[in-house]
């Protein structure tokens, strides 16, 4: 009998695994709608939809393994990391999604208030964190809107040995910033930016990078902690924040 393996758990949604099959359980069913669609009109290697039945969908798994792991060393090679930089191109250079993402100004009061949230319930230093925001002011700029996944982080791109197999989470696809979906790419796994930069194919703002680097790891970490995670794990979010110091 094939085993369930809870792949990710939490008050908004969860991700079974049996076999070679996902279950997603979302009671959003328009965060469902937009992952559908996207996958559906996106470039580059996606899982197969087998079925849908509100609030589960079911998703064919991926060949391969993920690129890499949050505050885990990544085993691929500079190769697989090069040609992610590649599918994110290719992903940036298709035509906009119908539907929009989130603007500098949505942004930066979201930034505010977290920011605010960190320091009046002592969750981290002040200076930590004002810090850290004066650089992820830096990514709040106008962007020319692309095709972006909107959660580009390394469990969610599948490789075997130097090919990309498909890419996962489509929930947050929408228009935005293409550094944005780099940075999230290479968020904890710096020493990767370079090969990511070489696929991608063309130069890039690294200062805005790192911008995003702060941005997400600042709002990141009240959501983390209220679903159950942990964001002062070695080389998550605390210390990708502690790094840019």
């Amino acid at each position: 009998m094939e085993e369930v393996e809870v792949v990710v758990a939490h008050q908004e949604r969860a991700t079974l695994r049996v076999g070679d099959v996902f279950l997603k359980i979302d009671p959003d069913q328009l965060r469902t709608d937009v992952e559908v669609e996207a996958m559906a009109i996106a470039p580059i290697p996606t899982p197969e939809v087998l079925w849908r039945k509100p609030p589960v969908l079911a998703l064919a798994a991926l060949p391969g393994t993920a690129l890499g792991r949050l505050g885990e060393p990544s085993t691929a090679s500079p190769a697989a990391w090069a040609a992610a930089g590649a599918a994110a191109r290719k992903l940036h250079d298709a035509p906009l999604p119908p539907w929009p993402g989130r603007s500098p100004d949505e942004l930066a009061s979201a930034l505010d208030a977290e920011c605010a949230w960190l320091i009046t319930n002592d969750v981290l230093p002040t200076d930590l964190v004002t810090r850290n925001r004066r650089i992820a002011e830096g990514a709040l700029r106008p962007w020319p809107p692309v095709f972006t996944h909107g959660d580009l982080q390394v469990a969610h791109v599948f490789v075997d040995g130097d090919e990309i197999t498909g890419v996962v989470d489509w929930s947050e696809a929408s228009r935005g910033d293409a550094l944005f979906d780099l940075a999230i790419l290479t968020l904890g796994h710096e020493e990767h930016l370079a090969d990511v930069v070489a696929g991608y194919g063309t130069d890039v703002d690294l200062d805005v990078i790192r911008a995003w680097w702060s941005l997400r790891s600042l709002i990141a970490v009240r959501w983390l902690v209220e679903h159950g995670f942990d964001p002062s794990s070695p080389g998550c979010e605390v210390d990708v924040l502690r790094s840019r110091l």
